[in-house]
């Protein structure tokens, strides 16, 4: 096989990424925005030693999952990636993913669920940050083309709430009408770098926040003017200050050009703050079924100590409280754990202190001073846990482990290396947080070998 040669392919499966795969001439061959069953025709546009990347030319034979992609950007925008699929085929393949990240780099024989499907694939995000830029002179708001710094213009996102499309029409309006600039990454000029939003879903309340390169907005007062006149909701307007020559999105420094500088929402009946530099899940319904997974998971009757490592601003400990007889949250973030104290005082939760720390330090700081958790939440990062942290929290002891992971194939290696320690996975859920992306979470359990254990 050669670069430019066209070719006749069967798609047989989805990769984590979410292209299609199929064989020919005994290689792997994998091809964007294929769906399984579909015979392709195929332009072969990179050739390795073992495998091979590929483009449609045409579709021979459409699999019967295949639907026709209701977004003029589907394909060019780096976010949605199963568009062209029905969404029982793309939740098929996800529970796939994790059954063969399971399998394949866990070693484990344990049997998937069925993936816990979203109510709704559309409107479901409660966040979004929008890159700006101006090319030839034409204003350009959306997201990026995958791996690239490239905007896809894209104002009507499906997977945005309507209030998102009203605030950038109007910081849009405003921009055009007197000229404000935006950045430009190559000499680091220009003012409006993201269009930064916010929503509370239960609450309502809707946060816009400008991250700029400059202090100061020209003509403030018409931008209020404007995002109050069409934001439905709209309690927060923020400005943010990024003036890095870096592409971290948000800055350190925020100010309230007006109304509240947090909005609220409510998550698993625990009323939380969300400032523009705080962590919170962007489905917030979905969000809502995984930290109930969780909670059955942990089996707790009221006493047990919880240990949340990475616990952010605290929601998903929180949310176990009134079943717990401690928590202890630790988080690397400060703001993050200002926010989590702030969170536990404002439900009225006593029983809650946050440590700011970076994980493993913290579980070695509290095992030497002889803390022993019953039950330890996990929910780190993509890259998922150091062995540090994992032989850490299995000397501290506890009964039950409830690892909740956004990537299958670090969950795998990490259940591993928690069975070499002496902890059995005997429960998995997929939950479908993130619907027409490739991406999945995972929760958990993980249970002490040869300890008999209550509700385990």
């Amino acid at each position: 096989m050669q670069k430019n040669d066209e070719i006749t392919l069967r798609i047989t499966g989805m990769t984590a990424e979410g292209a299609g795969v199929g064989r020919a001439e005994g290689m792997a061959v994998f091809v964007p925005y294929a769906a399984p069953g579909d015979l392709l025709r195929a332009h072969v546009v990179k050739v390795h030693k073992t495998y091979a990347f590929a483009k449609i030319e045409e579709i021979l034979e459409p699999s019967a999952d295949r639907v026709e992609p209701d977004c003029p950007v589907f394909g060019r925008c780096g976010g949605c990636v199963y568009r062209h699929l029905t969404y029982e085929a793309e939740l098929k393949a996800k529970r796939q993913r994790v059954q063969d990240a399971l399998t394949r780099i866990g070693g484990m024989p344990i049997e998937v669920p069925p993936v816990l499907g979203s109510e709704a694939v559309d409107a479901y995000r409660n966040k979004a940050q929008y890159p700006v830029a101006r090319v030839n002179g034409q204003l350009q708001i959306g997201f990026f083309a995958p791996r690239s710094h490239r905007i896809v213009d894209c104002r009507d996102c499906r997977l945005q709430p309507p209030e998102f499309t009203a605030a950038v029409k109007a910081v849009a309006g405003w921009m055009e009408r007197y000229q404000v600039s935006a950045y430009e990454e190559k000499n680091h000029r220009g003012l409006v770098r993201h269009i930064y939003l916010r929503k509370g879903e239960k609450t309502g309340q809707v946060m816009v926040c400008l991250v700029a390169n400059g202090k100061r907005l020209p003509h403030s007062d018409k931008l209020l003017e404007a995002l109050r006149e069409q934001v439905l909701g709209l309690a927060s307007v923020v400005l943010n200050v990024n003036e890095a020559r870096t592409n971290v999105i948000v800055g350190e420094t925020c100010c309230t050009l007006w109304g509240i500088p947090a909005i609220e929402d409510v998550l698993c009946g625990i009323r939380v703050s969300i400032s523009p530099l705080s962590f919170y899940q962007v489905n917030r319904r979905q969000c809502q079924v995984l930290y109930r997974k969780a909670a059955e998971y942990a089996g707790l009757t009221g006493s047990e100590t919880v240990l949340d490592l990475y616990c952010g601003t605290g929601t998903i400990g929180l949310t176990m409280e009134k079943k717990a007889g401690r928590i202890i949250g630790v988080e690397v973030v400060p703001q993050a754990v200002e926010d989590a104290r702030k969170n536990a005082r404002r439900n009225g939760i006593d029983n809650a202190a946050f440590l700011c720390a970076d994980a493993a330090t913290a579980a070695a700081r509290l095992a030497k001073d002889g803390i022993r958790p019953d039950v330890v939440l996990l929910d780190p990062p993509r890259k998922g846990c150091t062995e540090e942290l994992a032989a850490t929290v299995s000397q501290m002891g506890p009964g039950r482990i409830v690892y909740v992971s956004c990537d299958p194939e670090t969950l795998a290696r990490d259940l591993k290396v928690f069975g070499a320690l002496g902890y059995h996975t005997n429960a998995v859920q997929p939950v479908d947080m993130f619907p027409r992306t490739a991406h999945v979470e995972t929760v958990a359990r993980l249970t002490r070998i040869n300890r008999k254990l209550e509700n385990a």
